[in-house]
This record gives C-alpha cells, structure tokens and sequence, in this order.
C-alpha cells in the first residue's frame, strides 16, 4: 500500500540471487573480479558499442561524478530546475566539480527545449562568466514524463554548436526505455548523449548504479574521481553482480515495464474521479494528480502511503509505482478514491 517512491521496495528475487552467487569463494578486489570484467562487455552489448562503465552505489555519486569529469570548475551545468542534481543532491554536482555553476531552465512537465537551451548559453570565451559546459536531461523526467528520442537529438545539436557535453541522468532510465520501446543506443549514444547515470536501485537492485561513457577516452579521469570520491569499492563483484543481474534477460526491461503498466492504471483510474485532475503526462511510474484535500485524508487514513507533493497541504499527490506493485493494491486504492471521492460528492449535493 505504499506509493511514496520506487526507493521503499526490496530486491528483485533474482538480483539478490546473484548476489548470494557472488558470496561465494575469494575474488579479487577494487573492480579486478571477473563479474565486473564481465560487465564493461555486457554493457556494450546493450548499448551497441565499445563503452566505459563504472559501478557506483549511488545515483548521486553516478550523477556528481559523471558532471565533474565533463565539467570544469569554471564551468556550466544546463539542466532543468526541478532536476534531482539540482534539487535533492545537497550540492553534490557542484562540489566534486569543484565550484561549477549550476543554470536552472524552466519547462514544462519536467523537460527543458533546446529552443531555451540555446537562448540561456552566454559567456562563451568571456573571462568574466563561468563558461558553458554541460548539459543534463533527466530521463524520465521528475515529473514522471519521458524525452523523445527527437527530443534528445535536438538539444544534443544545440550541445555540438556550443561544445557542450550532454549528460543523461538515467535513474529510472529502463523505466524510459520501457517506455518508448526504442533501443538503448537510440536513446542515448545515437542521439548525441556522451555520459548516462544508469539507474538500477529504484527498479530491482539493492544498492548499484553505474555510469557510463560512450566514448571511452572521455572516461580517463573518471576513475581517479571514483576512487576520491569514495565510490571504488573493495568488494565490487556485490555492485557488480547485481548489474550483472539487472541486465540478463532483459530484468530491467520487464520490471520497469510492469512498473509503468501499473503506473498508467492508476492514472487511467483516477482520471475518471470526481475533482482529480493530472497534473503531467503519465509516461513512466510516477502520477501526480490533484485530489479533492478530503479524499486524500481518507486515502492516509486508510493506510496508504504517499507524499503530498510541495508542501504538507497541497492538494497534489505523487505516487511512485515499481517492480513489484501488485495490481491489487492499485486496485484497492483506486476503489478507496472513488469511495471518498463518491461520498464528497454527496455530500456537496445535499
């Protein structure tokens, strides 16, 4: 019964096989085992080319880290204001690039144009302004939307223009991919993306995300900056593993792909409710939709969990689905909407 995010789930039944698998035996440290050696080719066999892929525990390391290697600190980081770099990342991005600035652009349902890319890059070769840099999307977008491949490709030709580097957070990227139906490749190296944050922990994996680069030769500091960062791990095989995991037999597809169907359940569900109104497109496993304050009293206090989104009385939830939301919970809770919002309406009737 609970809503308020992809993070509160356990581990995919088979991830965490693989990770008993692994504890198995002695293997050698810091990234030299045979699962991670594996894995650099695993991924370039689903994203249809040579790569360079780093293991990290966390989306912020995958995402501070990747944005330091492609940024100076002088530099520019364009992303979009509500981005998780920006917003939920305690100036992370920033720091491990030594005092970038980040530029905030506004867009609607969570993604930036490359119309308004192009207006907000300035300074260029002007030693008075920190000097543009880099670019990151976020794919699927906070708002729970997903850039088009088209989308990708145009602001990646305002990145070639300016000699920017583009950069994907892909937290919920399978969740996107899923989405789309399109390849990996398609949505990522083809559209002109150097550097993606590659989700896993929100869609089956216990703690394991990575950070790939498309083009190798951009890679070569990034291992230095994992190693200071704190993200080289003595015991890799336990991330690399559940990557290894993740990736066979296409798991990310099929569990973001289920999340995604419950996701447009939902939606489809409580669209048809007294007084619910979306407020973005369903493209992935988050819905925000406005709900009458009343019916989502009744909703927390029949034991669901959710957050209010902006602030403690908005009338504006989110809620998150994931690998392993059953479809009678989605169910359930959308019979419990409808009740509360049924009743509300009576009562207004009377």
């Amino acid at each position: 019964m609970n809503f308020s995010s992809d993070n509160v789930t356990g581990v995919a039944p088979e991830i965490m096989a693989a990770l008993e698998a692994a504890n198995t035996g002695a293997q050698a440290s810091y990234g030299a085992d045979a699962i991670t050696e594996r894995l650099t080719r695993r991924f370039s066999e689903v994203f249809e080319r040579e790569i360079a892929v780093f293991p990290v525990a966390t989306g912020t390391a995958a995402n501070a880290l990747a944005l330091a290697t492609l940024t100076p600190p002088w530099g520019v980081v364009y992303g979009h204001r509500d981005a998780h770099f920006q917003v939920d990342e305690c100036g992370a991005p920033e720091f491990y690039a030594g005092g970038a600035k980040l530029r905030m652009l506004e867009g609607d349902h969570g993604k930036i144009t490359a119309r308004d890319l192009e207006a907000a890059i300035m300074g260029r070769g002007v030693v008075h302004h920190a000097q543009p840099a880099a670019v990151s999307l976020t794919q699927s977008t906070e708002a729970g939307t997903v850039y088009q491949a088209g989308e990708i490709e145009a602001v990646a030709a305002v990145c070639r223009r300016h000699g920017l580097a583009l950069h994907v957070d892909g937290s919920r990227f399978g969740n996107a991919v899923a989405s789309l139906n399109r390849s990996p490749a398609d949505l990522t190296w083809r559209a002109g993306v150097g550097a993606l944050s590659f989700g896993a922990t929100k869609n089956g994996a216990m703690a394991a995300e990575a950070v790939v680069f498309f083009d190798p030769k951009q890679a070569q500091e990034f291992a230095f900056r994992r190693k200071r960062g704190g993200h080289l791990f003595s015991k890799m095989r336990f991330l690399s593993a559940q990557l290894e995991a993740y990736l066979a037999g296409d798991l990310w597809l099929r569990n973001a792909g289920h999340a995604n169907r419950m996701a447009a359940r939902l939606a489809e569900g409580l669209a048809t409710l007294p007084g619910a109104k979306l407020r973005h497109p369903v493209e992935a496993n988050e819905i925000f939709v406005e709900l009458p304050d009343p019916v989502i009293r009744g909703l927390l206090a029949d034991g669901f969990q959710f957050y209010r989104w902006d602030d403690e009385e908005s009338v504006v939830i989110r809620l998150v689905t994931a690998f392993d939301t059953a479809l009678t919970t989605v169910d359930a809770f959308l019979a419990a909407a409808r009740r509360h919002a049924e009743r509300l309406s009576a009562e207004r009737r009377r």
